[in-house]
């Protein structure tokens, strides 16, 4: 009787080891030239070109400008006026980066800086404005997170730009920046100061 091997050739069974690890590198360049190609910055939000959420948030708690708390949101305080709705938090680290930039913008009275504390204790809150100044006009508070979700956050921080008939004109993910100030923030702001002129 002839002694014959029923396992597979050498060959077969090679490929076979291997094929995991073709599968798993193909899947891995995949992702990496998915997420790699693109400014992270510029997710979608289909929110753009549609009214802001209408949802009224409490304000702040003890914060005060010249002695007057700082009022909450209002949906009705983006009619007629250009704003920049920064959504942020004092635990939040790219926060503490662009606070000093909206300080800066806040000099710029053409349009209104609206805040939205997320998630935060309203004593980290109040003592993140008092250690950079607040840029704010108003402060709304979304304790649990209900709010952004209507706005479309995906994290903190972000930045919208909403126009004087108080649609979003667009978003930006992300910390503001030096460079994306330059380059996108501002000259979108522009763009609705235009339109809300015409």
């Amino acid at each position: 009787m002839s002694d014959q091997s029923t396992s597979a050739p050498p060959q077969r069974r090679t490929f076979l080891m291997v094929l995991p690890l073709i599968a798993f590198i193909g899947l891995a360049l995949l992702f990496w030239f998915r997420l790699g190609s693109g400014d992270p910055s510029r997710i979608p939000s289909a929110l753009i070109g549609r009214p802001a959420p209408q949802t009224a948030l409490p304000p702040l708690e003890g914060l005060q400008d010249n002695g007057t708390q700082v009022p909450g949101l209002d949906p009705a305080a983006f009619k007629g006026k250009v704003s920049l709705v920064n959504v942020w938090a004092s635990w939040c680290v790219p926060c503490h980066d662009e606070a000093p930039l909206l300080t800066e913008l806040a000099k710029d009275k053409r349009f209104q800086l609206v805040g939205i504390n997320y998630k935060d204790a309203s004593d980290n809150a109040r003592r993140f404005l008092g250690r950079y100044g607040n840029p704010f006009g108003r402060v709304g508070v979304d304790a649990n997170g209900r709010a952004s979700i209507e706005w479309g956050v995906y994290g903190v921080p972000e930045t919208f730009v909403v126009g004087r008939e108080g649609t979003i004109v667009y978003k930006l993910v992300g910390p503001v920046t030096p460079d994306n100030l330059r380059t996108v923030l501002m000259p979108q702001m522009e763009k609705a100061l235009r339109a809300a002129g015409s």
